[in-house]
């Protein structure tokens, strides 16, 4: 059944290359848990104990909140096909913003995107795999590009107003960095 690895071996690399969506939960030391799904081109191996990930404007930002109060994060990912795995990423890290240092590092690992709102640098202390029988199969059909359309008909200038009235607090009223 489960294993834990003390870093993302090569079949763990393969594996989360090959997923389409992935899980990441964050919580801080009170409030509510966070956990959102993802997808699109976001998230880049850098090594077997590093990942960055992009994270896209949305509705909240409940993760950058939490990883400046706890600086903790989870990052599932699930095989809904042929052959049942989850696993399971732990790490630490931190937020970078448009305005820090390593900003223009991220930019050039990923599509250029006015919805860009901050990276994540996970330096991964565990990886765990279960079995998965219970998760159910599924078909992979496409992308949804709506969110990077939203941000395009938004363009710069909506996009920070619309970091300043809806992502500069989490859910629990906690400073999320924007």
């Amino acid at each position: 059944m489960g294993k834990q690895y003390s870093e993302i071996t090569d079949n763990h690399q393969q594996f989360i290359e090959q997923q389409h969506i992935f899980f990441v939960g964050t919580a801080d030391k009170d409030g509510r848990v966070s956990v959102s799904p993802k997808g699109i081109d976001s998230l880049k191996i850098i090594n077997k104990n590093r990942l960055i990930w992009l994270n896209y404007t949305g509705s909240g930002n409940e993760t950058a909140a939490h990883m400046l109060a706890t600086n903790r994060m989870t990052i599932m990912f699930c095989s809904f096909t042929e052959k049942p795995l989850i696993l399971r990423v732990y790490g630490s890290g931190k937020v970078i913003y448009p305005k820090d240092n390593g900003w223009q590092e991220m930019e050039q690992m990923f599509p250029k995107s006015i919805g860009t709102r901050q990276y994540f640098d996970i330096n991964i202390d565990l990886v765990q795999t279960s079995c998965g029988f219970g998760v159910p199969l599924f078909d992979y059909q496409a992308e949804r590009n709506l969110l990077l359309e939203w941000a395009d008909k938004k363009g710069i200038a909506g996009i920070k107003d619309y970091w300043e009235s809806n992502n500069k607090l989490s859910i629990d009223g906690r400073e999320t960095g924007i």
